[in-house]
Formats: C-alpha cells, sequence, structure tokens
C-alpha cells in the first residue's frame, strides 16, 4: 500500500517561533508542494485571521491535484471559516488527554465526546472531509481515545489522526501505539513532534504498524523542536524500507531550500538528506573512497533528492583528491606545485577554514605564479598598529644571500610594510607601486585574500597577486612577487649586454 503524504508546513510548520508568511508567499509554497506530489496540504487553520483566509483562499483557487485542508478546532466558527476558503477537507483536532481537558479545556470527556461528534456532524453537512485528529493522544486513555475514533468514523469522518503532541513516544511505543489503533479499521494518521529528536523514527515505526498516512513538514520546521521532516521520511521509506509515496524525491533539495528562503528558518549543514553536508567529504580516506566508488561512503546518490556532491577542502584532505580538484578547475601543475597547494590548504584547514573551490583556484594560480626563482626573500615580518599607534613595520629580508633588516612607517600596516621593503630594496631598484587592489574571495571575516598589485621600474610595468587569509601577507607577498620578477629581468637584461 502506497502511503499517503500530509504536509502540513503551512500550518504546523508556520507555528515556528519567528515565521509568518504571506498570502503569496503560502501560494508559492502549495504550487511547489502540489509539483512535489503531497497528497494533502494543510493550508493553514481558517479561523486565524483575513490574511490566513486569504492564502487559503488563493491556494483553493488554483485547482491543485493535492487535497486542500484547513485546520480546526471542534467549533462551529472554525469550521465555517473553512467553508468560506472552500477548502475540501478539515483537520479537525480535538484535546483528549486528561491533562489536556482538566487545564485546558476544563471539560468532562463526556462534553467533549459530545462535542467532537456535533462538530464532525457539523462539517460532513457542509460538505467536508473530516479527518478527525486527538490533540496528545499517546498520554491519553486509549479507551476514550478509541471512543472518540470510532464515534467519530460513525457520525462521517473519514480519516483519524493520533497526534504526539509533545514528542512522548519512543519508535518501540510507537510501533505498539498505532498498531493498537489500526484495529479501528479506518485509515489512519501518524502527526510526531521531535522533542526528543524521534519525530521521524517514530512515524516511519506508525506506518510500519499500521497506519497509512503521515503528516509532516519541509525541513521538520514547526513549533518548539519542530515537526517530523518530509524529506526524511520519504526518503528513508523509499530507501530502506521499498516504501513509496507520492512525492518527486527528486524535488526534494529543491523544496527545501525554498521553504529555508521564506521561512527564514536555515537548516544546519549537517541536516539529514537536504543539509549542505548530507553530500560533502573532506577526509582524505573517506573523499578517495568516494572518487573510485559513491557507495563506499554515500548510502544514497545526492542527484536521487536533487542535491549535489561537495568535497570540502581542509585539514583533513588527501592529495588524490586535491589532485583531482585541482585538475577539475582546469588547472595542471606538476609533483612539486601540488605539495605546495596540498600544504597550504592544510594550513588554512589548522586555522579553522574550509577551502572552497573559489578559494582552491585562487591558491593554486598563486602557487604557480610564485614557484619562480627569487633574488629577494621574506624571512620576517613584524607589525605594531593600533588606534594610538603609528603604524610601524619591521621586515627581514634576504637578498642575494644576504640578510637585510629595514623598519618602516605608514598611514596603515600594510603601507608600513610596503615602505619598510621598499627602503630594504633601495640599493637594487626604484620600485614603484601604481595600483593596488584587495579582494575577498569569499564571505566572511576569514576569507582568503586576494592581492594584486601593478609596479613600475624604469621602463617596464607588470602585475602580481599573492593570495593569503591575511591581509598584510598577502599585500606583502604580492609586492615580494613583482619585485622578484622585474630584478631578474632586469638582471636577464644585464647579461645579454
Amino acid at each position: 500500500m502506497q502511503v499517503r503524504v500530509l504536509d502540513t508546513t503551512l500550518r504546523d510548520g508556520e507555528q515556528t517561533p519567528g515565521v509568518s508568511l504571506t498570502p503569496d508567499e503560502k501560494l508559492r509554497i502549495a504550487l511547489k508542494l502540489d509539483a512535489l506530489g503531497v497528497d494533502i496540504i494543510e493550508a493553514g487553520s481558517a479561523i486565524t485571521s483575513t490574511g490566513e483566509r486569504e492564502g487559503i483562499k488563493k491556494i483553493t483557487s488554483e485547482g491543485l491535484s493535492a487535497e486542500i485542508c484547513s485546520f480546526a478546532r471542534a467549533v462551529k466558527g472554525d469550521i465555517d471559516a473553512a467553508v468560506e476558503c472552500n477548502v475540501d477537507s478539515v483537520h479537525l483536532v480535538v484535546p483528549t488527554s486528561n491533562l489536556h481537558l482538566k487545564h485546558k479545556l476544563r471539560k468532562t470527556k463526556e462534553e467533549v465526546l459530545e462535542q467532537s461528534i456535533e462538530s464532525v456532524q457539523y462539517a460532513v453537512d457542509h460538505g467536508l472531509l473530516v479527518e478527525l485528529s486527538a490533540e496528545d493522544s499517546t498520554r491519553s486513555d486509549m479507551d476514550f481515545l478509541t471512543q472518540i475514533f470510532k464515534e467519530g468514523i460513525n457520525t462521517g469522518a473519514k480519516r483519524i489522526c493520533a497526534c504526539d503532541t509533545v514528542g512522548m513516544l519512543t519508535p518501540e511505543k510507537s510501533f505498539e501505539f498505532y498498531g493498537e489503533l489500526s484495529k479501528i479499521g479506518a485509515p489512519l494518521s501518524v502527526h510526531c513532534h521531535n522533542d526528543f529528536g524521534l519525530a521521524v523514527a517514530n512515524s516511519i515505526a506508525g506506518l510500519r504498524a499500521g497506519a497509512t498516512e503521515v503528516h509532516a513538514t519541509i525541513n521538520g520546521i514547526g513549533e518548539r523542536a519542530g515537526n517530523a521532516a518530509l524529506e526524511e521520511i520519504v526518503v528513508g521509506l523509499y530507501s530502506l524500507y521499498d516504501e513509496k509515496t507520492s512525492i518527486n524525491i527528486k524535488m526534494l533539495y529543491d523544496i527545501s531550500r525554498m521553504v529555508a528562503r521564506l521561512t527564514n528558518v536555515y537548516l544546519q549543514p549537517n541536516k539529514a538528506i537536504v543539509g549542505e553536508n548530507a553530500f560533502a567529504h573532506e577526509s582524505g580516506i573517506h573523499a578517495d573512497g568516494v572518487i573510485k566508488k559513491a557507495e563506499t561512503y554515500e548510502p544514497i546518490t545526492p542527484e536521487l533528492v536533487g542535491h549535489q556532491r561537495r568535497f570540502v577542502m581542509g585539514k583533513h584532505i588527501g592529495t588524490k583528491l586535491l589532485q583531482k580538484r585541482v585538475e577539475e578547475l582546469g588547472l595542471v601543475v606538476d609533483k612539486d606545485q601540488l605539495i605546495q597547494i596540498f600544504n597550504r590548504v592544510k594550513t588554512l584547514g589548522d586555522m579553522g577554514k574550509c577551502v572552497t573551490d573559489v578559494d582552491l583556484q585562487a591558491i593554486a594560480e598563486d602557487v604557480l605564479g610564485l614557484m619562480q626563482e627569487k633574488m629577494v626573500d621574506l624571512e620576517e615580518v613584524t607589525i605594531v598598529s593600533g588606534n594610538k599607534v603609528i603604524p610601524t613595520a619591521s621586515v627581514k629580508l634576504k637578498i642575494d644571500d644576504k640578510d637585510v633588516l629595514e623598519a618602516g612607517v605608514g598611514i596603515g600596516p600594510v603601507d608600513a610594510a610596503i615602505v619598510a621593503i621598499k627602503k630594504s630594496i633601495s640599493d637594487f631598484a626604484d620600485i614603484e607601486l601604481m595600483e593596488y587592489h584587495v579582494d575577498a574571495i569569499t564571505g566572511g571575516t576569514d576569507a582568503l585574500i586576494d592581492v594584486v598589485v601593478k609596479l613600475r621600474h624604469e621602463d617596464r610595468i607588470i602585475s602580481a597577486r599573492s593570495t593569503e587569509p591575511d591581509i598584510i601577507m598577502a599585500s606583502v607577498e604580492a609586492y615580494l612577487s613583482g619585485v622578484n620578477r622585474l630584478l631578474l629581468d632586469k638582471k636577464e637584461i644585464e647579461s645579454l649586454k
């Protein structure tokens, strides 16, 4: 039997603290959910507000393939609001635990039962399909819970749903609980919250026990710790249990990102199935295995859910992966150059930075440009700077195997370092800094800095660059790279005379 999916991103998911979707945003998500293939879209709670009803009406007017549902309490006003929005069904929710009856409703079981049956009848009489749902059902008296469900079905409800409202189930208890309710003989839904991180496991256990429908949200969003994540349930059923749903699995990553953007609830990188690190590899051993055979360290392919494999370069990287990534960037390096790139990536990793492809390209190009004969080599640079200190730099250079120590001041630490270097090489050449340009390769305060300089010596002008996480070192390296090229050119010209 194919598992039916009720998506409640637009109702339970919108109850995430800080999330409030406009009618147009609700429509955009609903259109995507319909294309995804969900069977039922719980579009909201019609009684909530005028804006909520506007959003639901926009959705019902689209003629979507999915059944469009509104949340409703066992109150005629809620049902009337749902009818006004032209929904196909109501998710009619009734509290059933002694805790809720005593402290929230302050009603007896008999009163709640009577109100439930009247509300089911009222909804049915107004042409609505009813899914009768028991709130806090997992802490309810089983006899009372069963009685409400049976009488609701006899009155005209087509489906029943038991809600684990505060996530109290375990997978073992879920299997037992939903297995018992499945004996009622009506289509049964699982609705689990994630307070203990078990919502997905409990949902799957309930489905395995006899439930035929699951309630879930995209990315598992929802109040407190959230709801069961639709993408995890669907892919888990597909890959681990060979159970089918109507969901187009290849769209899961795409809709995940859309919901994250519109709700401003962004995912932790290691989120299963759709997280940015779900198919990311850094470890040299793992990356090498994936390159040779993806199944070695991936239980499913990223393409299955519309995701992409990503190799992250940091301190755990191996040379084989690095070689592959450099080649994919269209660069050709020899063994020594590869080791230079490898060491720089490792160093950045030890500093807590992960190297992106853009970073890697800058590093590789930098290494390819810097690995040349040097007349001037940097031994040491020290900077003193602050809001009440004149920026001062001291540099120690090795020039033709001689140590040269010099200091300089400037309007900033970079300027001070360049002044000190210019003083160090003044006996060899008068080199002018014509242009200085800085770019952050990627975002963040730990971004790699790409420095490009244009230098002139007599009638020769050259550009040089360097890429480092430290703007001062990048500037110094770029300047010295240009200086070396100019001095070597000068030396070559003089040798030809």
